[in-house]
């Protein structure tokens, strides 16, 4: 009897792990290259990881205009990360290149 119990609880410990893997939204990937990000706008739901890839020859920065989120200069290749705990729409730009913009709604 005990054994079945444990097994029981292995299995639902198993299962709410893969569970919880599941809802985990997948990481989207942005470019930066000829002085745009691409995808301009993006649509993604609470708790995505947005990753910024720099694939120009120059530097970028990657600034969301309320300052939730600011990377380091970005030279060419280097990434840069944020998670999106929190609804809400996140417009951002290019700090070296105030006209390069973009925008990020998170539902």
């Amino acid at each position: 009897m005990r054994t079945s119990v444990c097994i029981a609880l292995v299995i639902a410990a198993c299962l709410g792990i893969a569970a919880a893997a599941q809802s985990k939204p997948a990481p989207v990937e942005i470019t930066i290259d000829n002085f745009s990000f691409s995808p301009a706008e993006l649509k993604v739901p609470v708790g995505t990881t947005v990753t910024w890839t720099n694939r120009d020859d120059i530097p970028h920065t990657v600034v969301n205009t309320d300052k939730a989120f600011k990377s380091k200069v970005l030279d060419t290749e280097e990434k840069y990360s944020f998670t999106f705990s929190a609804a809400g729409t996140y417009p951002y730009f290019c700090s070296i290149h105030p006209k390069m913009t973009g925008k990020i709604i998170v539902q």
